[in-house]
């Protein structure tokens, strides 16, 4: 009898590791911010067969969402469907009829196998989403962060499944932009990173990795590039005209580091530069702007505000 419940036992453990083993095939999707990235993120979850729920604050903000995953669809639709009108309008209904939206966050995770957040990024509220979710949402529910510039370890560290628990920033437009980087924290379990990866592919992505390290892999490198060209203005050695015209005709970029700041939105530079500049006070790359600085307290944020370092009508 007792060797007959050590097999069994055994067997149990066995059949326990081997289901633990497996991963997470991510059917229902939980998508918190209905701003543009979570919007973007919850259409192209959406058309490639997820079962969606868009979260936000109000229904307002939800009606405005869905407006414009409905715009951007028809532009998708325009070019996908060019000679199928008609195969075009079912991709639309059946990507809208996989689409929900609630104002309800703890009420709908309850039923999701994977939660991405893409609400403002400020440490604490993400933390406090986090922590409140995770009361809620079932043990095999992956939780990601869409965060461009927070460390994935701390906002983790808000939970207790921190081996569910990685980075999936997506980049803007959504719907247009084929990147993910799937940030891998040294908590972040095997299977939670491979079911990470195999969403983004899922989603029509190409998923890239990175450790958990500021900025991940192109903000890491494109944010000191922008602000190498700001000081290279503020010391007076070429004109902001000039850096950008030269960045396009010489390497071959779509936009200079000026447009660019202008186009991200200054105010969102300086969040991250400062809050990186604190993390490694002392990383050269890292060091604060002047002439930055004082355009974002004088509300100059770029294109959103009509001006930042040029001006728009």
């Amino acid at each position: 009898m007792a060797f007959a419940t050590r097999h069994f036992v055994r067997a149990a453990s066995s059949a326990a590791a081997t289901a633990a083993a497996k991963k997470l095939i991510v059917k229902h999707v939980t998508v918190i911010g209905g701003g543009l990235m979570g919007a973007g993120i919850a259409q192209v979850a959406a058309a490639s067969g997820h079962t969606v729920v868009l979260v936000d604050q109000s229904e307002e903000i939800l009606k405005k969402s869905t407006k414009g995953i409905e715009e951007s669809l028809k532009r998708v639709t325009k070019k996908k469907f060019a000679d199928k009108p008609e195969a075009g309008a079912e991709f639309i209904e059946k990507t809208l009829k996989n689409l929900t939206t609630s104002t309800d966050a703890v009420a709908v995770v309850h039923s999701t196998d994977l939660v991405i957040e893409a609400i403002v990024e400020n440490q604490e509220i993400k933390n406090e989403l986090f922590k409140q979710l995770d009361k809620f949402a079932p043990e095999h529910t992956i939780f990601a962060s869409n965060t461009s510039s927070l460390q994935i370890t701390q906002l983790a560290n808000s939970t207790t499944r921190q081996d569910r628990f990685g980075g999936l920033h997506f980049f803007n437009p959504v719907p247009m932009m084929k990147l993910v980087e799937v940030i891998k924290t040294p908590m972040t379990s095997q299977k939670t990173f491979e079911s990470l990866v195999d969403f983004s592919k899922a989603v029509g992505k190409s998923p890239v990795s990175c450790k958990d390290t500021p900025g991940f892999i192109v903000n890491r490198l494109l944010v000191p590039y922008m602000m190498e060209a700001v000081r290279l203005f503020e010391r007076g050695d070429a004109s902001k005209e000039d850096i950008d015209v030269a960045m396009k005709l010489g390497a071959g970029y779509p936009m200079g580091p000026f447009e660019l700041l202008d186009y991200v939105g200054l105010d969102t530079s300086k969040y991250i530069i400062d809050g990186w500049h604190s993390l490694e006070p002392n990383n050269p790359l890292f060091a604060p702007s002047p002439l930055l600085n004082k355009l974002v307290q004088e509300k100059k944020l770029g294109k959103k505000t009509g001006e930042g370092f040029y001006k728009y009508k």
